[in-house]
C-alpha cells in the first residue's frame, strides 16, 4: 500500500470506497458473526453461520440480513479512510531511506488502530444493536431487556426494532456521549493487535510478489496479501471481539449474561461457556475480514481515489 506516494484526499477516497464495496459485500456474514457470538449455550437459536442465514431470511426476509448496513455504510468511509490513511501517515513519519523495521511497522500499526476507534466505536455499538434485533425478537423479553423494549412501546405497532437514531437518541439522552462508547476498551483491544498484525503481514507478504525491487506488486497479490493478512488478524483478535460484542449488546438476559467490563466478560464466559466460547464466530470474521482488506488493497493499487480527483479543476497560483 505503500509502494507509491498517494496524497490525503486520495487515501481516504480510497479507504472510503473500499469499505463501502466491501461492506456491501459481506455484511450477512458479519451479521451472522454477531448473532453467533452473543448467543450463550443455554439458549442456543443457530448452530454455523449458514443455519444464521437460513434462519434470517425466512423470518426475516432478503433485507433482514441487512440490519445494521445503514450505519455501517454511513461511517465505514470515514473509520477505514482513518485506519488505512494514519498507518500510511506512521509508516511514513517512522520510515528512514523509505525503510522499516518489523518493530516501526508495528508501531505504524499500533497507531493507525488507536486512531480508528474515534469513528469504530459507536458505529460498532449502533450496529450490534441492529444487527442482534432477530435473535432478540425470537426469544421473550425479559427486565433486562427494557431498554430495547421501552423503544418498541414507543412505536406504532407495526415497527418491529428501533432505528440507529432511536437508539443513539436514547443514549445520548440516558448516558451522554459515553453511551456511545461503550466498549471502547475492548475496542482498543481489538483493534491495536488487529492492525499491529495486519500492516506489518501485508506489507510483507506484498513485498514477495513485487516486480523486481523497486516495481509494485500486482494486483491479484496485493489481494491475496490483504485477505491472508486480514483473516488471520481477524482470528488471532477473535477472543477480544467476543468480548466486545457482548459488553456492547444493551438487551442482556439474566446477571450471568449482564458485564461490568472487560475482566467481569472474560470471568462469566470461562466460567458459564468455557474456553471455546472465544473462537465463536471466528470463521465467520475471517471470512468478513479478507474481502474486506483485499478489496482495500486492489483499490488502492487501481487508484481510484486518483483517478476521481484527476477530474477536479486544479488550483493556480
Amino acid at each position: 500500500m505503500a509502494d507509491k506516494q498517494i496524497s490525503l484526499p486520495a487515501k481516504l477516497i480510497n479507504g472510503g470506497i473500499a469499505g463501502l464495496i466491501g461492506v456491501t459485500c459481506v455484511f450477512p456474514i458479519d451479521l451472522a458473526k454477531t448473532r453467533l457470538q452473543n448467543q450463550q449455550n443455554g439458549c442456543r437459536l443457530y448452530t454455523s453461520m449458514s443455519d444464521c442465514l437460513i434462519k434470517t431470511i425466512r423470518s426475516e426476509g432478503y433485507f433482514g440480513m441487512y440490519r445494521g448496513a445503514a450505519v455501517n455504510l454511513t461511517l465505514v468511509t470515514p473509520e477505514k479512510a482513518i485506519k488505512l490513511a494514519a498507518n500510511d501517515f506512521f509508516r511514513h513519519h517512522l520510515s528512514k531511506d523509505g525503510k522499516l523495521t518489523l518493530l516501526k511497522e508495528m508501531l505504524a500499526g499500533c497507531g493507525a488502530g488507536t486512531c480508528q476507534v474515534i469513528v469504530t466505536t459507536p458505529m460498532e455499538m449502533l450496529k450490534i444493536q441492529l444487527q442482534d434485533a432477530g435473535r432478540i425478537g425470537k426469544r421473550k423479553l425479559n427486565a433486562a431487556g427494557a431498554f430495547i423494549a421501552g423503544l418498541l412501546d414507543k412505536q406504532r405497532p407495526h415497527v418491529a426494532s428501533p432505528t440507529a437514531m432511536q437508539i443513539t437518541r436514547q443514549l445520548l439522552k440516558e448516558k451522554g456521549i459515553a453511551g456511545l462508547y461503550k466498549g471502547l476498551g475492548a475496542t482498543l483491544l481489538r483493534d491495536v493487535p488487529f492492525s499491529i498484525i495486519y500492516f506489518p503481514l501485508f506489507a510483507n507478504l506484498n513485498n514477495l510478489g513485487k516486480r523486481g525491487s523497486d516495481g509494485p506488486a500486482p494486483f491479484y497479490v496485493s489481494f491475496i496479501s490483504g485477505c491472508l493478512a486480514g483473516s488471520t488478524a481477524a482470528v488471532a483478535v477473535n477472543p477480544v471481539d467476543v468480548i466486545k460484542t457482548r459488553l456492547q449488546s444493551l438487551t442482556r438476559g439474566s446477571t450471568e449474561d449482564t458485564y461490568s467490563g472487560v475482566t467481569d466478560c472474560i470471568r462469566k464466559i470461562l466460567r458459564n461457556e468455557g474456553p471455546t466460547a472465544f473462537l465463536k464466530g471466528a470463521y465467520c470474521r475471517a471470512l468478513v475480514i479478507a474481502p474486506l482488506f483485499g478489496i482495500a488493497q486492489v483499490v488502492y493499487f487501481l487508484g481510484v481515489g486518483e483517478f476521481i480527483l484527476s477530474f477536479l479543476p486544479k488550483k493556480h497560483d
